[in-house]
């Protein structure tokens, strides 16, 4: 994933104090919708940072990590020291967990950021904490931000630190762990994985940033066309969320309502016409795979675009495109379900914006691949006879015959084993009495499928005696 300092995005919600300093009170709450001055040299800090958490009953999603009994409540409620890794997408709230525990624990917070600072600054916070821990008893919580970004040599310096409780370590990575922390960190810390927040979840952050006194105080309205498309323009990130209302509000200075074309103009972005569960989700989504059978990959991707613009779950996508790799490329080109399956399973890995791009490779392999409904076509004309009754009973030879008393009644008498036979075929019934002969599965020439015609046509001359071509249904 992108880390802040390559995005650009403006530090934040889920973005600590400064590095190296314990964590300062929270700003004392404005009294009107003017920015809250941050007390350093008077600059205004922004409304992410004013919004940030303050208690873990303030932390808004990740149910799943804040319920009772959870490693972070024991950490918070029994002050228990551990060590923790954070995986999730930016602006989920792995920086804000860190920072609330200190705060609620009155801990000594650290943080070091991964993408700027080294082993001596490490080794030198780990010092500083053995000492602050001899001498007074109070343990430090170290915060290493993108502790991905760390090679190995740098994560080694954490172990001894980690092993001997000298602090409680937090990492934070918007990286596969297991492939971007060393297994020795890894099995000493406990992995939580944060979730991107729902739609639900960040109408609330809106909402208590429109009307808390250190928000917004109630000095604009959002409209709800607008906060919809809010919503969809985050991803699933607090920060965006707060960044982009905050610059919405700039642009109705003295107070008003932001509606989608003050959002628009405010954060640059078009608002797509698109509603995930009317109309246009379903004829988007229809135009997706329409594109696709008919091969036009410029269309395709187009729709492809329209509804990663328009917050569209990237899981559905990548399930349609699964469906779509065997009912209308099927044999013809099978590599095309492997590509739409990883292209799925990237988006479980990295998620947005970066998994657009295995998206993209997926639309377009199957866009260009050659097609063939026959595998639907095949797998639907079978379910059909089977609901008809046509499924009469297993021949006798081919019954389960790995028991005592099979051979009094026949079963398993006359097999010929496959393998025995050159060319691993071998002439014997397989299909009931009900629907021998029938042939459910019809290559077409399109592609690698028509390697398949001839071999098929062999195999089935071979199985039933025939020669020639595979007989007509």
């Amino acid at each position: 994933m992108t880390s802040r300092a390559e995005s650009g995005e403006p530090e934040g919600l889920f973005d600590a104090p400064e590095q190296g300093r314990a964590v300062p009170e929270p700003a004392p709450p404005a009294t009107s919708g003017a920015p809250v001055a941050a007390g350093r040299g008077g600059a205004e800090q922004p409304l992410a940072v004013r919004m940030r958490p303050r208690a873990l009953d303030e932390v808004v999603g990740q149910g799943h990590l804040l319920g009772p009994g959870t490693p972070i409540r024991q950490l918070v409620d029994r002050d228990v020291p551990m060590s923790l890794v954070l995986w999730g997408p930016p602006g989920t709230g792995k920086t804000t967990l860190a920072t609330v525990v200190s705060h609620v624990t009155s801990r000594r917070f650290v943080e070091i950021s991964a993408v700027s600072d080294g082993v001596k600054r490490v080794r030198a916070e780990i010092g500083l904490a053995r000492r602050e821990l001899g001498m007074t008893g109070r343990q430090t919580v170290l915060f290493v931000d993108e502790v991905h970004r760390f090679n190995k040599a740098q994560q080694d310096a954490l172990l001894p630190a980690v092993e001997n409780r000298w602090v409680s370590f937090i990492g934070a990575t918007t990286e596969n762990p297991f492939f971007s922390v060393i297994s020795p960190l890894l099995s000493r810390s406990l992995l939580l994985t944060l979730e991107p927040l729902g739609a639900d979840d960040l109408r609330e952050v809106i909402r208590r940033a429109l009307t808390e006194e250190r928000g917004l105080n109630g000095a604009v309205t959002l409209d709800p066309a607008a906060e919809d498309h809010l919503v969809r323009l985050a991803g699933g990130d607090a920060r965006r969320t707060l960044t982009y209302l905050e610059a919405a509000s700039l642009v109705v200075d003295g107070g008003g309502v932001i509606d989608v074309g003050v959002l628009e103009r405010a954060v640059d972005r078009a608002a797509v016409r698109y509603d995930r569960e009317g109309d246009q989700h379903y004829d988007v989504v229809s135009a997706f795979i329409k594109s696709i059978r008919g091969s036009d990959v410029d269309a395709a991707l187009h729709y492809l675009a329209r509804m990663i613009e328009a917050g569209e779950d990237p899981r559905f996508i990548a399930r349609r495109l699964i469906v779509h790799a065997s009912e209308d490329v099927g044999m013809a080109d099978p590599t095309a379900l492997q590509t739409a399956v990883a292209a799925a399973q990237a988006v479980e890995f990295v998620g947005l914006p970066e998994a657009r791009i295995n998206l993209a490779q997926a639309v377009i392999h199957l866009s260009l691949a050659p097609k063939s409904n026959a595998v639907i076509t095949a797998v639907d004309g079978a379910l059909g006879d089977v609901r008809k009754g046509l499924a009469g009973p297993v021949p006798g030879h081919l019954r389960d015959s790995h028991y005592k008393g099979a051979a009094k009644v026949g079963h398993g008498q006359g097999y010929k084993y496959a393998h025995d036979h050159p060319g691993g075929v071998v002439r014997q019934r397989y299909a009931p009495d009900s629907v021998d002969g029938r042939e459910y599965y019809r290559p077409t020439r399109h592609g690698a499928e028509a390697r398949f015609t001839e071999v098929l046509a062999r195999i089935r001359s071979v199985l039933r005696g025939t020669p020639g071509e595979a007989r007509e249904r």
